[in-house]
């Protein structure tokens, strides 16, 4: 089925601070290439019949690229973002002004959370993440909002700041996933709840190979993850591979850059 995705073109994308480990200031980042990957990006959603929507660059946000984390969208309903550094702050209200010109119903947070970078939606509940960046409170107070059972775990390494780095939905019954980036409580839910989950090697976390993109048939994925591709193939999905090594020295790939929007307005 046809998916929306909103997206954000990385006009001012830049590498002026460091917010999470894979971000070094001294060593910048190539505007034009980010762009050129980026267009390749959304050509690729838009290639598997996916509608892409977008929002307007906002300068003096270079990571507003990374659609992902302004909100979640759940049934039409959606719960904004709450960034926990200041240097992205702006963010949120950016995107939840998006939605509430276009009729969404729209709730400002009182907790930090990052969006779908912690938020990831299935069939019949919603998988949060905390230890990093979103607080266990933005969990319950999503709950609330959007009537889905949220279920919480914790990440353990910095490099996998983000619930979506760590994680992505095959479909809505099924992960792939890095264990060692979960708490040992939270990998026993994991275990309980997919037992037929995809496990990703160290390596192919590594590069991001689980901020990845699945339609249910297609996973849109970080060429770099050799071994999980393979595995996807093995299991019947159909892999694209993309290059967005540019957008990477920010800590992010073809997930941070696409929000879901679910259900109609």
């Amino acid at each position: 089925m046809p998916k929306r995705f909103l997206m954000c073109p990385p006009e001012h994308f830049a590498v002026e601070y460091a917010i999470n480990p894979w971000m070094d200031p001294a060593a910048g980042a190539d505007r034009a290439v980010a762009m050129r990957q980026w267009e390749s990006l959304k050509a690729a959603y838009e290639s598997l019949g996916h509608e892409v929507c977008l929002i307007e660059p906002v300068e003096g946000l270079p990571d507003m690229v990374f659609a992902a984390n302004g909100a979640l969208v759940v049934g039409g309903r959606v719960y904004g973002a709450r960034f926990a550094f200041p240097q992205r702050a702006a963010e949120g209200p950016a995107y939840l002004r998006w939605f509430a010109e276009r009729g969404y119903p729209t709730l400002t947070p009182e907790h930090v959370n990052e969006g779908e970078g912690d938020f990831l939606a299935m069939d019949e509940l919603i998988l949060a993440g905390t230890g990093f960046r979103t607080r266990v409170g933005a969990h319950h107070e999503a709950q609330e909002f959007l009537g889905r059972p949220v279920i919480s775990l914790r990440l353990v390494d910095p490099r996998f700041y983000h619930l979506d780095t760590a994680l992505f939905p095959l479909d809505g019954r099924n992960v792939a996933y890095y264990p060692e980036a979960f708490s040992e409580g939270s990998r026993e839910v994991l275990r309980r709840l997919f037992p037929d989950a995809v496990l990703a090697t160290g390596a192919d976390a590594g590069v991001l190979g689980l901020n990845a993109v699945s339609d249910g048939v297609n996973v849109v994925i970080n060429a770099e993850a050799g071994d999980l591709q393979l595995e996807l193939k093995r299991r019947g999905y159909e892999v694209v591979s993309v290059d967005l090594s540019e957008l990477r020295k920010a800590g992010g790939g073809p997930k941070c850059c696409t929000l879901e929007i679910r259900g109609e307005n």
